[in-house]
């Protein structure tokens, strides 16, 4: 009986450990959802007299997606957010987060520029205030600049149409 306890304690972590492994990271639940986004006023990577301002969104969708030239995974959904922007239904928003402006730069030259805007967040204030923790990391905002959806990794064409998609279809966006 002495032992029984705690072999019965053992499984039940087993079992909790076990269920854990088959949870997808990238699915973390965001407490930023259905709020406000946070403001930012940064300047713009290929024009650094230029400040972007997230007030200059409001009344429409955009993504924003956290990305570095330093990020293996921002190379991978490159192509996916390269296709979205021809598409052309909301702004593309790149937030270049702790990153060196010309290293960037050439990576945007080299792999093509998707962006609409690129504001340069680098000392990651902005990006601390949306919960960032690595990149890349996609946001979704309503044109009342709430935060409708957030993607933990690259963006995959399969996450555009079952995520993205039906959230601005919703808003009425097409």
């Amino acid at each position: 009986m002495r032992f029984l306890l705690p072999l019965l304690l053992f499984i039940a972590l087993g079992a909790l450990l076990f269920a854990g492994l088959g949870k997808d990271t990238r699915r973390v639940p965001s407490p930023l959802i259905d709020k406000a986004a946070a403001a930012f006023a940064l300047p713009e990577l290929r024009d650094a007299t230029r400040m972007i301002d997230s007030k200059q969104f409001a009344g429409q969708p955009y993504l924003l997606n956290v990305w570095g030239s330093w990020c293996v995974a921002c190379q991978e959904e490159h192509p996916v957010l390269l296709n979205y922007a021809r598409s052309k239904n909301i702004p593309l928003v790149g937030l270049n987060w702790k990153d060196d402006n010309d290293t960037a730069l050439r990576w945007l030259a080299a792999l093509g520029d998707p962006y609409d805007a690129v504001p340069v967040d680098a000392d990651g204030r902005v990006a601390i205030n949306y919960g960032v923790y690595g990149a890349p990391e996609t946001f979704l905002i309503d044109g009342a600049g709430v935060i409708r959806f957030k993607q933990i990794g690259p963006l995959t064409a399969e996450v555009i149409a079952n995520e993205i998609e039906p959230r601005l279809a919703a808003m009425g966006v097409k």
